[in-house]
């Protein structure tokens, strides 16, 4: 009797052992998978995200070269979703403000680099290309119809800096106008050096863009320069295309837009041979796929098809 109670006891100790043992594991293992969880490196950023690229207007070239990244990376199922540059910023501020992940087109100069914590993707393809640069353009007979605010627009150059600066101004709530006010205010030897042996005038002079942030930035110091020497400036938003074939067509007199030799490549290609080129006024801008620091990834590569 009392060696079949010692038995029982031993096989209740035996068990009591390995249940304790079992939940010791538990906890252990839950700790562990709560430490991957937190450093990501087990997230599916492709689920997450629903197998969704956040873009902006399809006609750009940035979003062009998304769609052609889904095809180069074979992510088969996954969707560039199209929007404008206003509501993808939008998106990625609320991603970020709720820590969530979320792949955007992004290009640079952009105030959101600024403002957030972000980083590219990789691109070992080479899908989206080097970097780029933005240049001016003119119609026609511009140059010998408006030498001085031609001389001006070849001149005009500046830094991503500089851009980035304007930009956030108009982010932070001033109107593209008054922000392009302020930065000749505080920039006046970069744009003396702009002005340089251009003299003042009166003519009527059209310049248009494309609906970008650096883009409204740009314009509008342009525009306000040469308001300030007296021209009569119109400045008008356009799409992509429309905004080049005004130009050819000779029904605006300039832009300042032109993204070269990837995001506008195959409209310059279109329309070169119809316009005036009068020079690169940034260099060093990029486009790319765009993601949150805090994500655990950092190539194209690292996506899964659907």
């Amino acid at each position: 009797m009392l060696k079949n109670n010692l038995k029982r006891l031993g096989v209740i100790a035996g068990l009591s052992l390995t249940l304790i043992a079992a939940g010791c594991g538990s906890d252990d293992n839950a700790d562990s998978k709560d430490a991957t969880d937190s450093n990501g490196s087990d997230v599916n950023y492709s689920e997450e995200v629903g197998y969704t690229i956040t873009g902006i207007e399809p006609g750009a070239g940035v979003f062009k070269a998304a769609e052609n990244a889904v095809e180069e990376y074979d992510l088969d199922g996954w969707d560039v979703q199209a929007s404008s540059s206003g509501a993808m910023a939008s998106a990625l501020g609320a991603a970020i403000d709720n820590e969530e992940p979320i792949i955007v087109t992004g290009w640079t100069p952009h105030w959101k680099f600024a403002k957030y914590d972000l980083k590219y993707l990789e691109d070992p393809k080479g899908v989206f290309g080097e970097a780029e640069t933005i240049n001016t353009m003119a119609r026609e007979g511009f140059s010998s119809d408006h030498p001085n605010a031609a001389k001006l627009l070849e001149q005009f150059n500046w830094t991503t800096d500089d851009i980035e600066n304007v930009m956030s101004k108009i982010s932070d709530g001033a109107t593209p106008e008054d922000a392009a006010v302020e930065w000749i205010e505080e920039n006046e030897d970069k744009v003396e050096a702009w002005k340089d042996g251009v003299e003042e005038g009166s003519d009527s002079i059209e310049l248009v863009y494309v609906e970008w942030d650096s883009e409204v930035s740009s314009t509008n110091v342009v525009g306000q320069v040469l308001t300030d020497l007296g021209y009569d400036v119109k400045i008008t938003s356009l799409d992509n295309a429309v905004m080049w074939q005004t130009i050819a067509n000779g029904d605006a007199d300039a832009m300042v837009s032109a993204w070269l030799p990837a995001t506008h490549g195959d409209l310059y290609e279109d329309f070169k041979d119809e316009i005036e080129e009068l020079g690169t006024n940034l260099d060093g801008a990029k486009i790319g796929l765009v993601v949150p620091e805090y994500m655990d990834i950092d190539s194209i590569e690292d996506l899964e098809a659907k």
